[in-house]
């Protein structure tokens, strides 16, 4: 390094290398570290900022009342289609290509709170998609329009107390009575249930596993809140129940036909969830890093110790791995070159990263820390559920381990 000037040197005469001769100046941007804004086009960030903007303006407000006593979700959801919220995947608002896009989206939404993205992950990823992908084109005619502007809001029917990602064990049935179907059973822990307008519902016939359109109103339909949660507080989880359902043949979703369609609707959602937990890391990093600052502890600030620009460090690292992880997945999806293997691996990965940010940024705000009043503790709580939804850590290991080997290890 000819001609570089030294301007300081530790006790024992070494060197400093300082900033200004690394590079000129210290530009590090403590919210976008390694500059990966640059890695987004201008469209991109711009759509990207109009939803931080709505989340801090229209929705971080009331998080914390929320957490306590849920949000009103049908309001929220017209909230949400007012501000473009839904169809960007799908449906009578959708961009080609939308991936990245969508992702930013989803990566601001859980920055606010994981239900934020939830609502539009069960809206767009999964009922939406189900119908795009599988309904007739009078069922898409009927709900599509209504659900990307919020006026109806949708459920997902597919766990059941004794069957989550085993499809296979589902226990709900529907058979065929002349023209009709009947379905009989229940599914549980199915979000926006008590809400819903209209439920896509999984069950067994003699043809395989099929998917129905039901709306909620109709005879032998039930719907109860899971009510003692500590996680997802913002978000309404609910039991289903159907006795003696009868469905016109016209309820079934003519394309959709063996456990790949119901599978294929909750890899999309997957895509989702991995841009949500990058940005329940990065509010909870940003948390960490302003209180670190701001708090004092023998004479100092906390982010004068060692211990906590190292926690701090580590975090900053972790949070840029999740979010370009996010960006390679959505380029990836963008050229339809991504995987069902490396989503699995993309929710694996940045919910475990999620988890542990949360988790050292609780620390960081010692006893104010399991408060309302900080963000990590609410994040942390919620990701506890989005580790297990949609595909427990277990499921995607072993979903990326059969990519990788070729051996399906499931059972």
């Amino acid at each position: 390094m000819a001609d570089v000037s030294f301007s300081e040197r530790n006790a024992a005469g070494e060197y400093w290398l300082l900033p200004e001769v690394l590079h000129g100046k210290d530009e590090s941007d403590p919210t976008d570290f390694l500059g990966l804004d640059l890695l987004l086009s201008p469209a991109e960030r711009h759509e990207r900022d109009l939803v931080r903007q709505f989340v801090e303006n229209e929705l971080k407000p009331h998080t914390r009342e929320w957490f306590r006593t849920k949000p009103p979700l049908r309001e929220l959801a017209q909230l949400f289609g007012r501000h473009r919220m839904f169809g960007r995947l799908v449906g009578p608002a959708a961009q080609t290509p939308p991936a990245v896009v969508f992702g930013l989206q989803m990566l601001e939404l859980e920055a606010g709170d994981t239900a934020f993205r939830q609502l539009v992950s069960t809206q767009d990823n999964l009922v939406m998609f189900a119908l795009a992908e599988y309904g007739s084109p009078e069922q898409r005619a009927e709900w599509l329009p209504r659900l990307a502007t919020g006026e109806a809001v949708g459920c997902f029917a597919m766990t059941e107390p004794d069957a989550g990602s085993d499809v296979a064990g589902m226990r709900t049935v529907a058979r065929r009575d002349g023209r009709d179907w009947v379905l009989n059973g229940r599914k549980r822990w199915i979000t926006n249930g008590v809400d819903a307008d209209v439920a896509i519902v999984w069950a067994k016939t003699e043809e395989g596993i099929r998917g129905f359109v039901v709306p909620t109103r109709i005879r032998g339909f039930s719907a109860v809140d899971i009510a003692d949660k500590v996680s997802m507080r913002h978000s309404s989880s609910t039991e289903l129940g159907f006795s003696d359902v009868r469905l016109p043949e016209t309820a079934l979703l003519p394309l959709a036909s063996g456990p790949r369609a119901p599978l294929s609707c909750t890899s999309e959602a997957r895509y989702g969830i991995l841009w949500g937990a990058a940005g329940a890391a990065r509010d909870c990093f940003h948390a960490a890093l302003r209180r670190s600052l701001e708090r004092t502890q023998f004479g100092r600030p906390l982010a004068a110790f060692q211990l906590t620009q190292q926690r701090l460090a580590v975090m900053c690292a972790k949070v840029c791995h999740a979010t370009m992880l996010a960006i390679h997945l959505g380029r990836l999806r963008e050229q339809g070159r991504a995987t069902a293997a490396q989503l699995s691996l993309g929710k694996l990965q940045n919910v475990q990263i999620g988890l542990e940010v949360a988790r050292e940024a609780r620390a960081l705000h010692g006893g104010d820390g399991i408060t309302m009043a900080f963000s990590p503790v609410r994040h942390m709580l919620n990701l506890e559920a989005v580790s297990t939804y949609e595909g427990t850590h277990e499921i995607h290991t072993l979903a990326v381990g059969r990519a990788l080997t070729g051996i399906d290890a499931f059972r």
